[in-house]
């Protein structure tokens, strides 16, 4: 007799045999013996999770010949129950609605449904994939799935019941299946390698009930693989060789690399991997699933219940759980998530998953958005610090303002010690008057600001304090200050309007800002300066100075010149700009202001 693969040779024969589907088997039992059946079911779930089996068992319990009336468990040993576990039964029909799908078929379905059984009670209709029929199939046997005669019983089983028409549904009675866990599927495999007599490693049968996936079949069908590739005993190296998985170790060093933000080791491990003939796409799946337990572990501890994983993966997660916070799992695992998208339909795999990898690497050196707007709200410091260490900052509000102790906490502090479970630090302002104020880091790199309004590179030491009240730049002499102002000139030849109205404007330079006033509106001078001309005449300035400078054209000129609403925003344009909150967020994010609306004028 040829060979029959475990999947088979150990289908359940009885609902108790069932793993993992209890609520399902446990409602039919009871249906049986209240006697209270119904004429359409649907069973719809994940992949190999025992639909069909349950079909099958539940047409033995309604045909069982060992009784007159169906039993909540068949006997397995009468005509009936052996022809309909063999698949051979007259009164029970099995169709694949994938190649039965069309209307003739269900037409001939209906017409036969309406003859008695050749033998037993029922005449039952088992239709795989259900999904696959065709609406104006569904149609055609709606009236018969509604009424039809007491000896027809269906039974749909899908993987998408979504795909079935509610007219469908509401004929039938739906069990939804639910996809097997991690532990149950490990208790089977460890049951049936001692019913087989194979020798097995506790960790290869994780490994093997990892790669089911909740499918109890496709658990069963790489063991029996496993089986055939090993040598007398089944090693988890064996395993993940046969899977073609990376070992857990790996994807441990490659987060140890990314916390440590250090890109060639990802590099040189991701090419020993691949070197060893390692697909990047199964990689990339197996750095989602490895990033995904690591937040579950990070939120809910390693020992959580939500962990499908073997004991030895739940050391692993926990300990690379400590070295990010959970704003930085998530959003490597959104990175591995794209990647991973991305891989399916590139041609050069492996650059895509180094670049994810990297991103991975370099996410380490983002600074939170919240934090950021926090910091813009505070008073702004006049000494640049390394963001990697405390800055020893003097606080000038000391100076005149007398001793207070102040509460406030900013909300970015509040939020990150609410999740490490540490009363939020107060605000700087509880520190002496007079006295230093610490400003503390809050990653150990370099802070990176993405956008193209992302400030200058910032010292990675805290220069002294300049000698001139504001650390402004001297004042260019009178000579470089015309060839500024040709160079500048020469440059916006392209834009003849707005070079015609800064020609006849007054330039000086003040610190790091090129401020020219001409005889023109704020209105006029938001029309003709773009951006396109605001760079280029930028690029020129900052290239004469040797300096980066911004560029600041005002109304100015005579009274006559200048309209009343202009003249009044200058004064809240000079107002909005000595602000500390507006101040701050220029440093900050580069910004400018552009527009100034006097609402007490609009009134």
């Amino acid at each position: 007799m040829s060979y029959q693969v475990l999947a088979r040779k150990y289908r359940p024969q009885k609902f108790s045999e069932v793993i993992g589907q209890e609520h399902v088997t446990r409602t039919l039992k009871n249906a049986l013996e209240q006697g209270r059946t119904a004429h359409g079911y649907i069973f719809s779930g994940h992949r190999g999770i025992g639909k069909t089996t349950v079909a099958r068992i539940l047409a033995m319990c309604l045909n069982c010949r060992s009784s007159d009336k169906p039993l909540a468990e068949p006997c397995g040993v009468c005509e009936s129950c052996t022809e309909i576990r063999a698949g051979n039964s007259v009164d029970v029909i099995e169709i694949d609605a994938a190649t039965n799908r069309g209307i003739d078929e269900i037409r001939e379905l209906r017409e036969a449904a309406r003859y008695r059984p050749a033998r037993d009670r029922f005449k039952i209709y088992i239709l795989d994939e259900a999904h696959q029929i065709t609406d104006a199939a569904f149609n055609a046997l709606l009236k018969t799935l509604e009424e039809p005669p007491g000896h027809v019983v269906f039974m749909l089983a899908t993987t998408q019941p979504e795909d079935i028409p509610q007219t469908i549904r509401s004929r039938c009675q739906h069990f939804s299946f639910r996809a097997v866990r991690f532990e149950e599927i490990l208790g089977q495999l460890k049951d049936l390698a001692g019913r087989e007599k194979i020798k097995a490693d506790e960790d290869a049968l994780a490994l093997l009930a990892e790669a089911g996936d909740g499918s109890m079949r496709d658990a069963l069908s790489i063991l029996d693989q496993a089986i055939a590739s090993c040598d007398g005993r089944l090693t988890a190296e064996a395993v993940r060789q046969l899977v073609g998985a990376a070992p857990s170790g790996t994807l441990e060093e490659v987060m140890q690399a990314v916390a440590q933000g250090s890109s060639e080791a990802v590099l040189r491990l991701v090419d020993r991997l691949l070197s060893e003939g390692h697909s990047p796409t199964h990689f990339a799946r197996q750095m989602v699933r490895f990033l995904r337990n690591t937040v579950v572990a990070k939120v809910a501890g390693g020992d959580s219940s939500l962990l499908q994983i073997s004991a030895d993966e739940r050391q692993r997660v926990a300990r690379v759980a400590e070295l990010f916070s959970e704003e930085d799992l998530a959003r490597h695992l959104q990175i591995m998530l794209r990647t991973h998208g991305e891989l399916g339909y590139r041609q050069e795999q492996r650059f895509h998953l180094e670049l994810g990898l990297l991103k991975m690497a370099h996410a380490q050196r983002l600074l939170p958005l919240e934090q950021l707007l926090s910091e813009a709200g505070a008073p702004a410091a006049s000494v640049p610090r390394n963001p990697g260490k405390p800055a020893m900052v003097p606080d000038r509000r000391a100076e005149s303002a007398p001793p207070a102790r102040s509460s406030s906490v900013s909300p970015f502090a509040a939020d990150s010690a609410r999740k490490g479970g540490s009363k939020p630090e107060l605000s700087t302002d509880e520190s002496p008057a007079g006295g230093p104020r610490i400003v503390p880091s809050v990653a150990a790199s370099t802070p990176v600001v993405m956008g193209s309004t992302a400030p200058a590179a910032m010292p990675q030491h805290a220069p002294e304090l300049s000698a001139e009240p504001n650390g402004s730049s001297p004042e260019p002499e009178p000579a470089e200050q015309e060839d500024l102002r040709d160079a500048v000139l020469r440059s916006l030849a392209g834009h003849p309007t707005l070079a015609s109205m800064l020609e006849g404007g007054e330039w000086r330079v003040e610190g790091n800002d090129l401020v020219i006033k001409v005889a023109a509106s704020a209105t006029v001078i938001d029309m003709s300066l773009g951006a396109d001309a605001k760079r280029l005449a930028i690029a020129t300035a900052s290239r004469v100075l040797g300096r980066p400078v911004k560029l600041k054209v005002l109304p100015g000129g005579t009274a006559e010149n200048i309209p009343a609403r202009a003249a009044s925003n200058g004064g809240g344009r000079s107002r909005a700009e000595q602000d500390p909150i507006v101040r701050r967020m220029k440093e900050k994010f580069g910004a400018e202001i552009r527009t100034i609306i006097d609402y007490k004028e609009r009134r």
